[in-house]
């Protein structure tokens, strides 16, 4: 019985021609002479197919990201941390755009949090001739990548949008070499640039803005180190809306005296939810990556967490949230409490999501659960104590023992791990309130005050290390309130810092 299905497409000739075909060749070897092909190397290296007919986006992205070797900071299978498109879904819903795909805007919002430097451009606020400039430095140099978003109906080729990075480009024929990452459908191929663009120039139905291309490269600073903003739970857009538009309302109507009042206005009306919506990075490893002694990359990782812990608890701002929770009459029990009860919760939870993401698995499949959670402390050759919260996690009739690495900002010599010195509801906080933007404290009338809390919240003489942190906050910030308010596609310009 026939088997039902295509095998690929033949590629329309012209416009396109074939990369591996005889003029394709021709052209690749005299790109390589004018020195336009220098981005081909690293990015044929991490060239991928998309794994979901919907998800060129997702694949174009992660094969750039890879070819510009940015760190994603956490596994993606075994002990391996590389981008792959499951991993990009903090802007939208893998589920969503395995149906719908991706816009362009929100392609733009994944790049910046995956921790990339990213400038986008739609074709009606630019140019050809700048987008030929963009492509021709790009292909001359192997730290900037473009990805293009087109229309495939203009190349006369089946479909309509889609994404595709740019390989190389032939300066004598002014032909662009598209990587396309649907190499079920077609082989990579030049086409001439001019095509390329009237290819982007046109709208997308889907969000009524025109198509264009981004570049993106490695950033100067590297993206946060412990601290991250979360949009798995549903409730993330009300704690984002809260934070930018709610707080500075609240500040500028409340008659607040001192800083410990002008906390617990922000604190008073906290969305139940908030607990989910910044967390502290974690890593998790099976037992059998690591056995009971740390990598040097593991103990470079957590020394590096340790001091933005240490650096966040030594703040001026710090102390006066610290003092504020600490109270009989806090209001924020929802936050993490710092105790070792709650952190072997905490590890519970982390390690069976650790054990799905190491199986490879994209969702749940069974039921997780952890047991036997332990807090202990690792040390050899004279090493630093480092706390390890252990799990035996089952999963039917499979167990498997996760560890847990959890950075401290204090350890001694007799091996007490500093329980309540990891990351908690104090520094968690703290660092969220020094990543509002600056304007969010100007309608305190008071003024003395005012200028009490712009000292304590400025980011001008943080520690370097910290100081990336908060900015890193703060640009995850200002995406999700675009994206909250659904102008991702509207608007393109970098987040601000």
């Amino acid at each position: 019985m026939a088997m039902a299905g295509l095998y690929r497409r033949i590629l329309p000739s012209p416009p396109a021609v074939e990369f591996a075909s005889l003029q394709g060749k021709e052209l690749f070897l005299e790109a390589i002479q004018s020195g336009t092909m220098e981005n081909f190397y690293r990015l044929i290296s991490s060239f991928q197919t998309q794994s979901e007919p919907a998800y060129c986006g997702l694949a174009s992205l992660s094969m750039v990201l890879n070819a510009l070797a940015i760190d994603p900071g956490r596994k993606w299978k075994g002990p391996w941390r590389w981008f792959d498109e499951s991993m990009l879904d903090c802007c939208e819903p893998l589920e969503t755009v395995k149906v719908r795909g991706i816009s362009f805007g929100k392609l733009v919002c994944l790049a910046h949090c995956a921790g990339a430097k990213v400038e986008a451009f739609r074709t009606n606020h630019s140019t050809i001739d700048e987008f030929r400039k963009y492509v021709l430095r790009c292909s001359t140099s192997d730290d900037s990548h473009v990805i293009s978003s087109y229309d495939r109906s203009a190349l006369k080729q089946t479909g309509t949008g889609h994404f595709s990075p740019i390989g190389g480009y032939h300066a004598g024929r002014d032909m662009a070499l598209i990587l396309d990452v649907a190499r079920f459908k077609y082989p990579p191929h030049w086409v001439p640039l001019k095509i390329l663009w009237d290819a982007m120039n046109n709208v997308d139905p889907s969000t009524g803005q025109r198509r264009g291309f981004m570049l993106i490269s490695r950033p100067h600073r590297e993206p946060g180190q412990l601290y991250t903003l979360s949009c798995k739970h549903e409730s993330w857009a009300g704690v984002a809306k809260y934070l930018m538009d709610d707080v500075p309302l609240l500040l500028k109507s409340e008659e607040v005296k001192d800083i410990q009042e002008v906390l617990s206005v922000v604190f008073m009306s906290l969305p139940s939810y908030f607990g989910q919506f910044i967390k502290w990075v974690a890593e998790v490893r099976r037992r059998e990556d690591g056995c009971q002694s740390l990598s040097p990359e593991e103990k470079a990782r957590l020394a590096v967490k340790g001091e933005v812990l240490r650096q966040v608890q030594d703040t001026g701002l710090f102390k006066h949230v610290a003092e504020l929770l600490s109270s009989a009459h806090s209001c924020c029990g929802n936050l993490y409490s710092g105790h070792e009860e709650n952190l072997r919760n905490i590890a519970a939870s982390v390690c069976c999501q650790g054990a799905q993401i190491l199986s490879g698995k994209s969702a749940f499949s069974g039921v997780y659960c952890c047991q036997e959670t332990c807090v202990k402390c690792l040390k050899a050759n004279g090493d630093k104590p480092v706390m390890v919260v252990s799990g035996m996690v089952v999963n039917g009739g499979a167990e498997e023992r996760m560890d847990m690495l959890v950075p401290s900002s204090k350890t001694n010599s007799g091996c007490s791990c500093a329980i309540g010195m990891h990351p908690a509801s104090n520094d968690i906080v703290t660092a969220l309130l020094l990543a509002l933007p600056p304007g969010t404290w100007s309608g305190i009338k008071d003024e003395k005050l005012s200028k009490e809390i712009s000292n304590l919240v400025s980011t001008v003489n943080l520690p370097t290390l910290l100081q990336e942190e908060v900015l890193h906050l703060r640009r995850q910030l200002h995406l999700l309130k675009k994206c909250q308010e659904d102008r991702v596609d509207k608007d393109l310009c970098s987040p601000l810092a």
